[in-house]
């Protein structure tokens, strides 16, 4: 499920307390605040027959100005192990960065697992620095090379710095941030 709305104290409070109200039992998140949301994904398990009330439940927060989206979890069909690597990218920040790599990752079917970007003023210049690190699964039938030039490519455009490195197994979602 997906939460968003203005951040507040005891918002986590309020969506936890309905959760284990229903039976439910939190499994995992990913939860932030930026720009004065607070916006979070998260999975939970619960039994069947709560599963209509626990919607019901979290839907009145709405008039607290959350809005959420609970969709069911089904587990993925089996496929190739895949490869995993981190991408990261620092530089002068420029409209386009984003759309330009995710458009390459996408066309050699990579999936981006998590992705954090953020600008800041760079410490010399004071200029917008745009930094990025994204965890990816690579598909059995990507080339690491092809990428990489293509990713390349990019760099060079945008003058940016581009290093995508693989990993030995999949990472767990804190080994990517430094």
């Amino acid at each position: 499920m997906t939460v968003i709305g203005q951040d507040r104290p005891g918002l986590i409070d309020s969506v936890a307390g309905i959760i284990v109200n229903h039976g439910g039992n939190w499994l995992e998140s990913r939860m932030c605040h930026l720009g004065g949301q607070f916006a979070g994904i998260l999975r939970l398990e619960v039994n069947e027959g709560q599963h209509r009330a626990l919607v019901d439940a979290l839907n009145t927060l709405e008039s607290q100005g959350l809005r959420i989206v609970v969709v069911a979890d089904r587990p993925p069909a089996p496929a190739d192990e895949p490869r995993w690597s981190r991408l990261e990218i620092v530089g002068q920040d420029r409209p386009g960065i984003v759309r330009h790599i995710s458009h390459v990752l996408a066309y050699y079917g990579v999936n981006v697992e998590e992705l954090h970007t953020e600008c800041r003023s760079a410490p010399m210049s004071g200029e917008t620095l745009f930094q990025a690190e994204a965890r990816l699964q690579i598909p059995p039938t990507c080339h690491l090379t092809d990428l990489r030039q293509d990713l390349e490519k990019i760099a060079a455009d945008f003058i940016v710095d581009i290093t995508l490195a693989e990993l030995s197994a999949a990472p767990t979602p804190d080994a990517t941030r430094s």
